[in-house]
């Protein structure tokens, strides 16, 4: 599989990206060899091999199981920028 420039445009659009002429052929080769990688890992037969999250082997921290108050809103926002009625405030970013 391979991208083309045009489907580097297309993308970079649906990303809101400015690419000039010189970034989307940079983009095009960085794409394609990330690509023939992938196809490359394909190819590793992986049969049997178990799943693993880390090649160091290691155990997940526990805390103890206990019921605490969970009535703080006012607390959680009390550091917050902007706060109304105990929610956070953000700055609209979508019409």
């Amino acid at each position: 599989m391979s991208i083309d420039i045009a489907t580097i445009r297309g993308i970079a659009r649906l990303a809101r990206l400015a690419l000039s002429e010189d970034e989307a052929e940079k983009m095009c080769g960085e794409l394609n060899e990330i690509l023939t990688f992938i196809e490359q890992l394909l190819e590793v037969d992986v049969e049997g091999i178990p799943p693993m999250t880390s090649v160091v082997p290691t155990t997940m921290k526990m805390r103890q199981d206990v019921v605490t108050e969970s009535n703080h809103a006012e607390e959680i926002v009390a550091n917050a920028p902007l706060s109304e009625r105990n929610f956070f405030l953000v700055p609209k970013i979508l019409e």
